[in-house]
């Protein structure tokens, strides 16, 4: 398992060989979360308050990797 923390909040995933679970979730007080997850590989939690948002990708192609993109409303 791997936890990246963002300003927004905190995502848990777990990596496999050909898919990123998410295990949890967890918004900063006065952040919503939204999590979408279009194919199996790629896996993207959003958390946003009315000044901020914080955007979490996580992906297993071409390798297990996550990133963080912060931006201010």
């Amino acid at each position: 398992m791997y936890t990246v923390k963002s300003e927004g909040g905190q995502v848990t995933v777990r990596y496999g060989a050909s898919a990123v679970c998410l295990v949890s979730a967890l918004p900063a007080p006065g952040f919503t979360t939204q999590t979408a997850q279009g194919s199996a590989q790629t896996l993207q939690v959003t958390f946003a308050s009315s000044q901020h948002r914080s955007q979490i990708t996580s992906t297993v192609q071409p390798r297990a990797q996550s990133s963080v993109r912060e931006t201010d409303l």
